[in-house]
């Protein structure tokens, strides 16, 4: 395989005791331009008429489609909710109206599948103890300026679970992320309170199987880091982003990866893929 871990100890074990670990530099000016320029290239040949799915954590109703569920193997567009008026047309450009795209360019796109498929994405999950890891999940997310929407407190297990739980998140900032654009926020400690609750897929749909619990904002701690900065998300970490009311956009381009030595991946998880995906390596 040669595989070789490239977290310190010390990183390790701050990741352990706090649900997560900001990594400066883990992609170069080169993989960050490269990376945004693909984007460009998405979103300017995207035909918006082509779809109005809206992407939103708070009303799920919008996700049940079937645009939804088969964006799992395919790269898909979501619009911001404040991205139309009220006839149901763009306020602005389609490039500045699009909330994510998702939720497999790192199978399909050269360009992403490239970085997602680096060595030192390998290298990082293998610090981390993951055997014959996939990523099951990635997700451009834009941010937008004045209509970049929240996205509410919540645990990555939730939508990504398997048995036993082993969803981590890679946050990559391709922009500076401050508390004006909508930068990460995360609860300390929180994921050594275990799960809370799962976002479920049946033959009605999607839904949460509980009510989201109250969170106290106090307990929230800001994650501003510069472009380039990779945040290592444990699936049980509770964390949430605000809406981004500046005039400068955030630019994050986001990995899910779950384990599949030992592990049972749920059937009713909203993902349903036709393909296995292809690990990234086998320890």
């Amino acid at each position: 395989m040669g595989i070789v871990g490239n977290l310190t100890p010390q990183q390790r074990q701050s990741f352990d005791s706090q649900g997560f670990i900001v990594i400066e530099s883990f992609a170069s000016p080169g993989e960050i331009d490269a990376l945004r320029k693909r984007m460009d290239g998405l979103l300017r040949d995207f035909d918006p008429t082509t779809t109005a799915s809206i992407f939103s954590t708070k009303n799920q109703l919008k996700l049940t489609n079937e645009y939804f569920y088969e964006s799992a193997e395919k790269i898909s567009f979501f619009f911001e909710e404040k991205a139309f008026d009220d006839n149901g047309n763009l306020k602005q450009s389609k490039e500045l109206s699009i909330n994510k795209v998702g939720h497999a360019l790192h199978e399909i796109d050269p360009v992403f599948k490239e970085f997602s498929r680096s060595e030192k994405v390998s290298s990082l999950l293998f610090s981390l103890g993951y055997k014959r890891p996939v990523i099951i999940q990635s997700m451009y997310i834009c941010k937008q300026p004045g209509i970049g929407g929240e996205v509410s407190p919540h645990q990555d297990n939730s939508f990504l679970y398997t048995e036993p739980k082993t969803c981590t998140g890679l946050w990559l900032a391709l922009e500076d992320a401050t508390v004006v654009n909508g930068c990460l926020w995360a609860i300390p400690e929180s994921q050594k309170n275990g799960l809370v609750r799962r976002f479920i897929r049946d033959e009605d749909g999607v839904f949460f199987d509980s009510p989201s619990p109250s969170y106290d904002q106090k307990d929230f701690v800001p994650i501003e880091v510069k472009a380039g900065s990779l945040v290592v998300i444990h699936g049980d970490l509770i964390h949430q982003s605000f809406e981004n009311q500046s005039s400068n956009s955030r630019h994050a381009y986001s990995l899910h990866v779950v384990d599949t030595d030992g592990c049972k991946w749920a059937e009713d998880n909203w993902i349903r893929r036709k393909v296995e995906p292809e690990p990234l390596y086998t320890s």
